[in-house]
């Protein structure tokens, strides 16, 4: 048998786990587990970041329509016609003359 063929034999056995210097083997094999392990909790971590930002960013454009629907619906209540229909239902009317100004002059 060839070196190269005895040597993938001896990978697909997993000898390089049982023979006498495993002890090496074992560390590396351990401390690459641990980095995936740490690779993939990181993974997640990064996805539920994601997820949240884009659910925030979906709140943020519902509140910014609604705060521009309130704006636009203010600025209708403030206009002088919305005023003096308001106004007119509640018995008042506009005044025919123009205000008169007064002066108070006090003399000792």
């Amino acid at each position: 048998m060839s070196k190269v063929k005895k040597g993938v034999y001896d990978f697909l056995r997993g000898s390089f786990l049982t023979d006498d210097s495993s002890f090496k083997n074992w560390k590396i094999i351990v401390f690459v587990v641990a980095l995936l392990l740490i690779m993939i909790s990181s993974a997640h971590r990064a996805d539920t970041k994601v997820i949240k930002i884009s659910e925030l960013n979906k709140k943020k454009r519902e509140l910014r329509a609604e705060y521009v629907d309130t704006g636009t619906i203010l600025m209708r209540m403030k206009m002088e016609s919305s005023i003096r229909e308001k106004a007119k239902l509640r018995g008042l009317k506009p005044l025919e003359s123009p205000p008169k100004k007064i002066k108070v002059t006090i003399k000792d």
